[in-house]
């Protein structure tokens, strides 16, 4: 049972991954079928709020240091969840409609060095000359990621498999109407996706300041992402038709994504980060990449190129020598005469335990609670 207990970080890791691969699969599925992104994102963040608030709810009552949430608060929080969530979601389902699943769970392993890149030049991320070698390897590791980006956007090469989409459900080529630039608007979306994200995470900083209660933070953030969403709706989509579920396939990825993605995966993940560290679970990343492109490539019949391949190769490689990066920073001797020096398993924990409150790559106490 011990021996057991032991593998439940690894066994929930890899069963989240499979969910991230078939939400993905299920999301452009609905996309491709004609389901509007704006409407999907509000009813899905409409179940997340009613999944996170009553969970927020019971779990601070009777707490004597119930954050209260003033003015300043509340202007943070708003922008926060329209960056990180409407607008991050925006971009991640126009760039999933119009390139691949397989390449947006690819192009999510950036978040990592792009966080990396947005930290160093807002001043929050910078080169350690005590740890010349952690700090350049995350400088190398971003160039690989975004490099590797680039190559996924530009070098497709031979098309090892075809298929045709309609593009007339985006709302970006309806705006640029060139459907010849489909995948290379897709790539650009599912960047911009990437970017907004960890945008968000470095807002946390002054966000958990102001608001410390994390659950309670999280149902806000899924409550005003609704509203904002809802309100760009009904800007976007005038016809009430589009606002009907059709379908039994857009139900069960608004439920899945809502209650699975935004609710179940948030305690998984809290709870393996708090067992073995954010960098154990951020290695598992790329799994989902690898899970996506098989089930895309099976069931769906996705294009995949070679160029995309290599592209999402290096992004791979990349985040790993980011993570490494980041791991070996965290073990850097105070004294300016050692470079490195080895810590004992408690000091390790508290660490951990710290880290968890941390962005990927910044330096700010901050808790990631995905949405």
């Amino acid at each position: 049972m011990g021996n057991m207990r032991d593998k439940l970080p690894l066994i929930s890791m890899v069963a989240m991954q499979i969910l991230y691969a078939i939400m993905a699969l299920l999301n452009r599925a609905a996309l491709v079928k004609g389901m509007s992104p704006t409407i999907f994102i509000f009813y899905r963040q409409a179940i997340a709020t009613l999944v996170m608030s009553p969970v927020a709810y019971f779990a601070s009552k009777g707490r004597s240091n119930r954050s209260c949430m003033g003015f300043k608060a509340f202007v943070w929080i708003f922008i926060t969840a329209f960056i990180g969530v409407v607008l991050n979601q925006t971009m991640y389902f126009e760039g999933l409609y119009l390139a691949s699943s397989s390449i947006a769970s690819a192009t999510s392993n950036l978040i990592p060095a792009v966080t990396f890149l947005i930290a160093a030049i807002l001043g929050l991320e910078k080169v350690n000359g005590k740890a010349i070698v952690s700090s350049m390897a995350k400088i190398m590791g971003t160039i690989m990621c975004v490099g590797g980006a680039i190559c996924m956007a530009l070098l497709r090469g031979p098309k090892l498999l075809n298929t045709q989409i309609s593009s007339s459900n985006s709302l970006i080529l309806q705006l640029v109407g060139d459907e010849s630039s489909t995948w290379f608007l897709g790539c650009l979306c599912l960047f911009a996706s990437s970017c907004c994200w960890s945008l968000w995470l470095i807002l946390q900083v002054p966000v958990t300041a102001l608001y410390p209660d994390h659950l309670s933070l999280s149902g806000w953030m899924c409550f005003f992402s609704t509203l904002q969403a809802g309100v760009i709706g009904l800007f976007l989509e005038r016809d009430p038709v589009a606002w009907n579920l059709s379908s039994g396939l857009e139900i069960t990825c608004i439920f899945v994504s809502g209650i699975l993605g935004s609710g179940v995966q948030f305690f998984v993940q809290s709870w393996c980060i708090s067992k073995r560290g954010p960098f154990y679970a951020a290695m598992f990343t790329p799994l989902a990449t690898v899970i996506t492109t098989a089930l895309a490539t099976l069931f769906l019949r996705e294009e995949i190129y070679t160029g995309s391949v290599a592209g999402a190769t290096a992004v791979i490689i990349g985040l790993y020598i980011v993570l490494w990066g980041k791991s070996e920073e965290l073990k850097v001797k105070v004294n300016p005469g050692l470079e490195y020096y080895c810590v004992d398993k408690t000091t390790q924990e508290i660490s951990d335990k710290n880290d968890v409150e941390q962005p990927l790559l910044a330096n700010n106490c901050i808790n990631k609670i995905d949405l």
